[in-house]
């Protein structure tokens, strides 16, 4: 089978004896990034020490930013790297219902816990009701102040129709926060053209920063100068090095930062960003169904085993498996060369990245189970 990114492989740190299918959890690490590190360990910080917070340490987070932007539809000046999804979730749903009078938080009945319990922090913390709702029928109404959605479903691996719901959203008034953890970096986003209010994402899973690597928030130009968030820190203020008592936002995207930035994961991430460079996100997504089916196709007669990873193109790229031993079944196909993950009760899963997974891997992968079963 061609495949149009099989060069890009040879820009990762792989180990060739084994089949790595949990990049939707913790990416490979690109060749130059261990490089990068050390340049900005012993020269950045330990030749230049102080004086490279004015030699672009500074401006590290909206330039990576706009790196994360281009792979997301969002124009320059829109996205900032800042803290952990989670932190900027908070951020943004305090953001969308501040000064409301709206009643209610909507959040996508199946969303990953960390988005849920954050929802219901806000909730509480604003006096609005929080309700769980499946996306198929999210049942929006007048009341609804925001809502909050996950792009592709971390556990089955099904993909949103962003268009479509966001469309939703807006035609009843509400805004809507999208999670973007396990799409960015999988497949064409278009956040700027689909009017998206909203949108935060981690870097460590398909856009390979590293572990704890920190996340995005995205908003958009329109929204900036309306956007409140309710941790005021320095970084974030229009003029940080005045010192002012008073706090004053920064015009722009900058207002999202908090605190200052990790730069050592900063400038991993940016460093991990390089093999963007030259690769199309078509190119990817197409890499990336082709995978997945394949797999699938090599997986679903086997016995005991239901996919509930979706046989169409509304999926991400990943196979989510069911089996009753399913954990069992993990921690055998690792100890045979083969890693994917688990989640409770009885979901195996398998995240291909198509940067660095092979056609010979899916296979690799699907003969080992088919062993083990």
């Amino acid at each position: 089978m061609i495949d149009p990114l099989a060069h890009v492989r040879e820009l990762f740190d792989l180990d060739d004896d084994v089949v790595y299918l949990d990049g939707n959890s913790l990416g490979a690490p690109p060749r130059n990034v261990a490089a990068r590190v050390q340049e900005v360990v012993r020269e950045q910080w330990g030749r230049r020490l102080i004086r490279s917070w004015s030699e672009g340490w500074w401006e590290a987070p909206e330039r990576v930013g706009n790196r994360i932007g281009r792979l997301i539809g969002a124009g320059p000046g829109q996205v900032v790297v800042a803290d952990s999804t989670s932190v900027n979730l908070f951020k943004a749903l305090m953001a969308a219902v501040r000064n409301t009078d709206r009643s209610e938080i909507v959040v996508d009945a199946g969303t990953f816990p960390t988005d849920g319990y954050v929802a219901r922090s806000v909730a509480e913390l604003t006096g609005l009701a929080l309700r769980p709702a499946p996306p198929e029928e999210l049942d929006l109404r007048d009341t609804t102040a925001v809502v909050l959605l996950n792009h592709v479903d971390y556990r089955t691996g099904r993909l949103l129709d962003m268009a479509e719901l966001t469309r939703q959203a807006h035609a009843v008034g509400a805004k809507v926060v999208w999670d973007l953890c396990h799409s960015a970096g999988v497949l064409p986003i278009e956040l700027d053209a689909l009017g998206v209010d909203l949108a935060v994402g981690c870097t460590y899973k398909f856009l390979n920063g590293g572990p704890g690597s920190p996340a995005f928030i995205y908003v958009p130009k329109h929204g900036q100068a309306g956007f409140e968030q309710p941790l005021t820190g320095w970084t974030g203020h229009e003029v940080p090095f005045a010192m002012d008592p008073e706090y004053r936002p920064d015009p722009g995207v900058s207002r999202a930062r908090v605190g200052t930035p990790d730069i050592i994961s900063m400038l991993a991430l940016d460093a991990a960003l390089d093999v963007w460079d030259h690769v199309s996100l078509t190119d990817v997504r197409a890499k990336g169904l082709a995978l997945t089916a394949r797999f699938r196709d090599l997986v679903e007669p086997l016995p005991g085993v239901e996919v509930i990873t979706p046989a169409d193109e509304w999926r991400g790229h990943q196979v989510s498996l069911r089996h009753p031993e399913a954990l069992r079944l993990v921690d055998e196909l690792v100890e045979h060369g083969v890693i994917g993950d688990h989640r409770p009760p009885d979901v195996l899963r398998f995240g291909f990245a198509p940067l660095y997974n092979t056609f010979d891997e899916a296979e690799r992968a699907a003969t080992t189970l088919a062993k083990l079963l």
